[in-house]
């Protein structure tokens, strides 16, 4: 296999890496969205605006693909991986069971699972991987912002 087709491959399998990590959660998304609902809950104090969500949402989808696509070109498919497809199916799941059935506990146990799956992923970029490691801090981070924001939300509203 020649070089050009190599890197063909690989850039081939990074736009791949970008439409699932988009796709997933989007799909999600388009089927539930904050609505009066949401509006109508008592937030907690480090609440942000709504605005923020996208552009964070949207560094971090990109952050995640780049990381797994790293983890890829180095060992392939295998458990690191295997954890990266779990925690993207959890996060999918989070914006349905949250918004849609409007269940603040069951919301907090899979965003509570997403962390741990996170976690999990992470450890298992960095092993690959350090820079992969390192682009997923910044999810892991976030996520652990938005679990205590599900608490709180859950813990306001019963």
């Amino acid at each position: 296999m020649s070089a050009s087709s190599i890197q063909k491959r690989s850039g081939w399998a990074l736009v791949v890496f970008l439409l699932i990590t988009f796709a997933a959660p989007a799909l999600s998304a388009f089927i539930e969205m904050p609505g009066e609902w949401y509006s109508a809950l008592r937030k907690p104090a480090l609440n942000p605006p709504s605005w923020v969500f996208g552009p964070v949402w949207m560094t971090l989808y990109t952050l995640m693909a780049v990381a797994a696509w790293m983890v890829w070109k180095r060992q392939g498919f295998g458990a690191p991986l295997r954890m990266y497809f779990i925690q993207l199916a959890l996060n999918a799941a989070w914006t349905p069971i949250f918004f849609g059935a409007h269940a603040l506990g069951l919301g907090l146990g899979v965003i509570v699972a997403l962390w741990v799956s996170i976690l999990l992923t992470w450890l298992s970029f960095r092993k690959v991987n350090a820079v992969a490691g390192w682009l997923f801090v910044p999810y892991l981070c976030w996520v652990t912002f938005a679990t205590y924001l599900n608490f709180s939300l859950w813990s306001l509203n019963g």
